[in-house]
């Protein structure tokens, strides 16, 4: 009997040790987190702000509340362009953005969101989750204390607005335009003057004539943001974003600090919000397309000889980021081998489609 005793003694205080060295876990487990997460672009922008507040949304759900993210938009708590810094001084949690707005950083970035007569939508995807990218990323990253994470694409987007037609190299030369990423770095080598201002900015801009022309993203947001009041031409497609990416990305000492499930939370949230974002532009930028031209705006390509200028600035451009360092080359080698590769199998699979697809529907 008194051995029947003692062990069960032992039982419960081996209980009650454990439960107390369990203590610890099991509170952080519980613990109700609030972080902030700042965007470059206005609250509610279509597509944009809109997803990242999805985002989170999925994150207080599937956490059951134990992790609550605010959405704040451009300015309201760091400027648009400093999101990147926000996160890595420590003043924010996390940020959703896209990689080639802090190309200062390193213009290697630029692989991660996108690089002229680049990688589509779908093949920026398969890069990363299959191709390696994601760890190069990952890499990239490291040196700043963030963590990457794919947030989804705009797919196609437009070449942009211009106040009066572009009909040779020489109508480039001293446009005044805002031009995104490597695109504004080849537009600069055959001669338009580019700035780089925050998305709520585009409009005045135009309206006051501190520029003359501006890409954005496409139908659903040029719309939105009233680009054609300001401007008559519109450019399709942009030669310089066939797939850009977007990001969400997470101080990495306060990812770390989660519990396991909590990171599995952000990241499989960063993967439903992905294809969201990809079928809601898709979806919008259709049907807001007619509904642009009906508001008296042109549509027009650009003509071959600016397409082939454009092509040599960009690749000159992109070649000089791969010569950089030994990382940014291991990027460059990586990203244009899929190029390389998706370019042949894109023409005879899915442009060969497309085309096929107008001709029998009478498009």
């Amino acid at each position: 009997m008194k051995r029947r005793q003692f062990l069960k003694g032992a039982s419960l205080g081996a209980g009650a040790l454990a439960a107390t060295v369990a203590a610890p876990a099991i509170a952080s487990a519980q613990e109700n987190l609030k972080w902030r997460m700042v965007m470059p672009w206005p609250k509610g922008t279509p597509g944009l702000g809109t997803n990242a507040e999805k985002f989170a949304a999925m994150v207080k759900e599937m956490s059951n509340d134990r992790l609550s993210i605010t959405v704040y938009g451009a300015g309201e708590l760091v400027p648009p362009f400093e999101c990147m810094d926000a996160v890595e001084q420590g003043v924010v949690e996390m940020a959703h953005g896209t990689p080639y707005y802090w190309q200062g950083k390193n213009p290697v970035l630029n692989f991660f969101t996108t690089i002229p007569f680049g990688l589509t939508a779908w093949e920026l995807s398969a890069w990363l989750r299959f191709g390696g990218g994601q760890q190069l990323w990952e890499q990239v990253y490291a040196d700043f204390g963030v963590v990457p994470f794919y947030a989804g694409n705009s797919g196609m987007q437009a070449g942009g607005w211009f106040n009066k037609e572009i009909n040779s190299v020489d109508d480039i030369k001293g446009v005044k335009m805002r031009y995104a990423g490597l695109g504004g770095e080849a537009m600069r080598r055959i001669g338009a003057n580019i700035t780089m201002l925050p998305p709520g900015e585009i409009l005045p801009s135009m309206q006051s004539g501190a520029i003359d022309a501006a890409e954005w993203v496409g139908p659903w947001n040029d719309m939105a943001f009233g680009l054609y009041q300001v401007a008559k031409y519109y450019y399709v497609p942009a030669f310089h974003e066939p797939g850009p990416g977007l990001e969400i990305f997470v101080s990495k000492e306060k990812f770390d600090s989660l519990t396991p499930d909590l990171q599995a939370i952000i990241r499989y949230a960063a993967q439903a919000i992905s294809e969201n974002t990809l079928a809601d532009f898709t979806f919008n930028n259709i049907q807001s397309y007619q509904p642009l031209i009906d508001k008296g705006v042109e549509i027009r390509q650009f003509p071959e000889d600016v397409i082939l200028a454009l092509a040599d600035a960009s690749k000159a451009a992109v070649e000089e980021i791969g010569t950089q360092s030994d990382v940014n080359k291991k990027i460059y080698e990586s990203y244009m081998d899929m190029v390389k590769k998706s370019a042949r199998y894109g023409k005879e699979f899915e442009a060969t489609g497309l085309m096929q697809r107008a001709k029998v529907w009478g498009f």
